[in-house]
């Protein structure tokens, strides 16, 4: 019990323990508090005492478990229940902490990288995930709103401001990947499972589906409620998602399906809308979307059955009124089905509602193709000052992305900032040392190279076994863009002049032999022509329907990505990059290029432009630490 002014909280930890069974066995659970007063419950036969010690669960010679046998194991001593109560007086908020903090003792000790956590919450439907199976890793900071300190994994956080009571189900097992084999055996392992808690304001709400997670944190200033959707809305809130190796802006909220609409923040690649029809539906840009190809993006996201709505009603109905007329499209206009389409005029405007569309969070510097066709000849886009325009179907522009997460999909880590997005349940890996970067996502961060150029992402699998990687940005020298010709005419080879820039100087100056070894020798780059109004897929097969590889190649170590292909957008805002780049691909005498504001332009071979490497990486490259983001890309080796 503690008491602080006139508010007195109890929250109290009851155990229903079960016996041991051979290799696993689970000594006393108690609460730990947050005073130094010993408090006594006696519920039935069991007298259970909350201090700070004696709450160890142990394991000893237990055998490895897959995930889906240790998540519904329930013979006795595979699993104990336990319940957090609070009995509240007062106007009073508290935040609460179930935590597990490694106390090991024994030198025959496993690692906590081989050992799985799992919690549950016990409904009247059966049991609710609280959080996926999750190797034990231990936070390196204090939670100031519940009182937990650094060193401890923590498992969940929730608030009360009433009286309640929930139980609780935790699960310890050994990973399926743990090879017992040579360790002699009877390796033990053991955590103080701890819940803290502590009045004062609402912490940020985590462990909860997305919808819950954004709504609970944003402020409500920053919300706009039009009836149907709670749209996000002003300059900088804290809505930044990482999904998937790419960053997005969580847009708004269905107010009846509980869906989360996202969008990328920056664009992803650079396209033609279509032919000349403004319709959505039978243009390139849905075909790209959707695309389960290699080449597409709806065939690059991770497991997108399990995280996203794959028939989301997109409103693409046409709109030529002006900024402060638009309103929300009919549900009986254009609607398309699909699981990946982009945000219309109406959602893009109401995401800088009170305040003014150069300083909206969705505005990101660069243009964009909307959803909305501006009449029977434009489709609307927004330019790189924030403003909504529109642009001939034909013309190329800047891709973003958008999808519905699922209600269920649970946020499970970050504060939503940039430098710490949101991080969903199933898309959180951690201890990933040893894994085949080929299992990766497109757009995951990767240190490759020297110096200042030491930053990739990861394009695609294209070739099967590797990994395709390009350079997060152009290369630098001492802070500045290089920039070169491609050559003397449109076609790339490893001895015309960004080719042999590229395969010389750059693998020794850029890279050098420790990476350069990572490489594959030869690779196919595809040299398809694209000219304007036709299909992006051009660039790399013979026609639109994708099925017969162009005989337009080129085999070289190092290459450059062609138009259309993933990650070959902008990734910083026109006032910040300052420097356009070459595509592989040409334009009958001229070549495609990446402009610095997310346009596509023709330029002459002779030109000098900004430079970003492709290669392929070897199959038996492996990572060894970092978990894929900008902040902490992951580190490389050859197995």
């Amino acid at each position: 019990m503690f008491k602080k002014k006139e508010n007195i909280v109890i929250i109290v930890a009851l155990i229903i323990m079960v016996l041991a069974i051979i290799g696993v066995s689970y000594a006393a659970f108690n609460y730990s508090g947050l005073g130094s007063k010993v408090n006594t419950i006696t519920t039935g036969a069991i007298k259970m005492t909350y201090t700070e010690d004696d709450n160890i669960i142990s394991m000893s010679g237990a055998l490895p478990t897959t995930d889906a046998t240790g998540k519904v194991r329930l013979n006795p001593g595979e699993y104990f229940d336990f319940t957090v109560s609070s009995e509240i007086t007062g106007n009073v908020n508290i935040n609460y902490e179930i935590s597990a903090k490694d106390v090991t003792t024994s030198d025959r000790k496993i690692d906590g990288s081989n050992i799985k956590l799992y919690l549950t919450r016990l409904t009247d439907d059966g049991e609710e995930e609280l959080m996926t199976p999750e190797t034990y890793n231990e936070e390196s900071s204090a939670n100031d709103y519940t009182g937990r300190p650094a060193g401890e994994m923590s498992l969940y956080t929730s608030s009360m401001n009433s009286s309640e009571s929930n139980t609780y189900r935790l699960r310890m097992y050994v990973t399926e990947e743990y090879n017992p084999q040579g360790d002699g055996g009877g390796l033990q392992f053991a955590v103080q499972v701890n819940v803290y808690g502590k009045d004062g304001d609402k912490m940020p709400l985590l462990n909860a589906p997305a919808n819950e997670v954004l709504l609970s944190n944003i402020p409500e200033d920053n919300q706009y409620d039009d009836g149907v959707d709670t749209f996000i809305t002003g300059e900088d809130p804290n809505n930044y998602i990482w999904y998937s190796g790419k960053l997005w802006r969580a847009v708004s909220i269905n107010n009846e399906e509980k869906t989360t609409k996202l969008v990328t923040q920056w664009n992803i690649s650079a396209i033609t809308y279509s032919s000349g029809n403004t319709s959505f539906e039978g243009s390139y840009m849905e075909d790209w979307l959707n695309d389960t190809s290699v080449d597409g993006f709806l065939g690059n996201l991770r497991s997108p059955e399990d995280f996203i709505v794959m028939d989301t009603k997109w409103n693409a109905t046409l709109d030529a009124r002006s900024l402060g007329s638009v309103t929300r499209p009919s549900d009986d206009g254009t609607v398309v089905t699909d699981a990946v389409g982009l945000l219309n005029y109406y959602e893009y405007v109401t995401s800088y509602r009170g305040t003014t569309y150069s300083n909206g969070y969705l505005n990101n510097g660069l243009y964009w193709w909307t959803l909305t066709p501006y009449n029977t000849y434009n489709e609307g886009c927004v330019s790189d000052t924030g403003r909504a325009s529109s642009n001939a179907p034909t013309f190329d522009s800047g891709v973003r992305p958008s999808i519905n997460l699922k209600s269920s999909i649970k946020i499970v880590d970050g504060d939503g900032t940039i430098d710490n997005p949101y991080r969903l349940n199933g898309d959180n890996d951690t201890n990933l040392s040893g894994t085949l970067l080929s299992s990766r996502y497109s757009g995951e961060y990767i240190k490759f190279g020297n110096d200042e150029n030491n930053l990739y992402r990861i394009v695609s699998h294209e070739n099967g076994s590797g990994t395709k990687i390009t350079s997060a940005k152009p290369l630098k020298s001492s802070g500045t863009f290089i920039t070169s010709a491609f050559g003397s005419n449109t076609s790339f080879s490893s001895s015309n002049t960004i080719g042999a820039f590229l395969n010389g100087d750059y693998l020794t100056n850029y890279v050098d032999s420790s990476y350069s070894s990572m490489i594959e020798d030869n690779t196919t780059w595809y040299l398809g022509t694209v000219v304007y109004n036709v299909s992006y897929k051009l660039a790399k097969y013979t026609d639109a329907t994708g099925t017969t590889l162009t005989t337009s190649t080129t085999t070289a170590k190092v290459g450059l990505l062609r138009l259309g292909e993933l990650m070959s957008g902008q990734f910083d805002r026109y006032s910040v990059k300052g420097v356009s780049y070459w595509t592989l691909t040409p334009d009958d005498e001229y070549m495609r290029v990446v402009v610095n504001n997310g346009h596509v332009a023709d330029d002459l071979p002779s030109n000098a432009c900004g430079v970003r490497p492709s290669v392929n990486l070897k199959s038996n490259v492996v990572i060894t630490g970092g978990d894929g983001t900008k902040e902490r890309p992951f580190t490389l080796a050859l197995q």
